[in-house]
């Protein structure tokens, strides 16, 4: 049975539609260190997926919750799952962002939804970002954020007899901090090993999900400017282990774990 009752669902789902605008000069020392975090000299290096530069999380210090997160409730709902992850996102590209102009971004809850099966509840919120200058939209952004309950402790992978085909990416802690301190993500499962093991279960360290998702987009725009972007995590990928990036097929990149399983999938189109 789920253990999601339908007024709890009823009172997630009054989120939908709630929308947040805020604005900001669009400033090229936040891209530069953004860019160098993912591995790019700088913003005239094709910096990949450049808005997530901007607009960053800004809590106060009670106003964060035990995971390192923005506590619940504010402009998402205070969904009580204890894990939430970042699923998925989809991207479009409709103009070059000006460094050094004024930009506003509104953030919209677009949808809300609950399954439950084999792995016990989970929710999906779906939150739209557009980003303006000029009264033009530069960027559009649908994010995909999966609560779930608590799960059994996670095993390291064990690395298949041959390394998987692709480009073998290894990020160390300072690489992990970067990442975090450049996005300002306080997320723990990224730096906090006791937590992460004690208290979430995982085996070491979780690489982010959108820093893998920067370097796949960097793989992509090998073959030109992004038009679009979107990408789906599939499995965690560890601290400690390599990481291969691939084009798999034409417009389709992947980040498969030394075990050889899948972890992310990417699909992009160029202009």
């Amino acid at each position: 049975m789920s253990g999601v009752s339908e007024a709890q669902l009823a009172q997630w789902q009054a989120a939908v539609g709630r929308e947040i605008s805020e604005e900001e000069v669009l400033d090229p020392l936040a891209l530069r260190r953004f860019g160098r975090a993912v591995g790019r000299q700088d913003e005239n290096d094709r910096v990949p997926l450049p808005h997530w530069a901007f607009f960053l999380p800004s809590p106060n210090d009670d106003e964060i919750g035990p995971d390192g997160h923005p506590r619940r409730g504010g402009f998402l709902p205070d969904v009580t799952l204890p894990r939430r992850m970042f699923a998925s996102s989809e991207i479009e590209f409709h103009g070059k962002l000006e460094l050094g102009a004024q930009a506003r971004q509104t953030s919209r809850v677009a949808e809300l939804t609950h399954k439950s099966g084999r792995s016990g509840d989970l929710v999906f919120a779906k939150v739209e970002k557009l980003i303006e200058q000029g009264g033009n939209l530069r960027v559009r952004e649908v994010q995909t954020y999966v609560y779930r309950e608590d799960g059994a402790p996670s095993p390291m992978p064990e690395p298949a007899a041959e390394a998987p085909d692709g480009e073998e990416w290894k990020p160390d802690e300072v690489n992990l901090f970067r990442f975090s301190a450049a996005t300002y993500n306080g997320h723990r499962i990224h730096y906090d090993k006791p937590y992460v093991t004690g208290v979430e279960g995982y085996p070491a360290l979780v690489i982010h999900g959108p820093f893998t998702a920067a370097k796949l987009a960097a793989l992509a725009m090998e073959d030109g400017p992004l038009a679009s972007f979107s990408f789906r995590a599939m499995a965690p990928l560890f601290l400690g282990q390599p990481v291969y990036l691939r084009k798999a097929d034409k417009g389709l990149v992947e980040a498969v774990r030394c075990d050889g399983v899948t972890a992310m999938q990417a699909k992009a189109a160029h202009n």
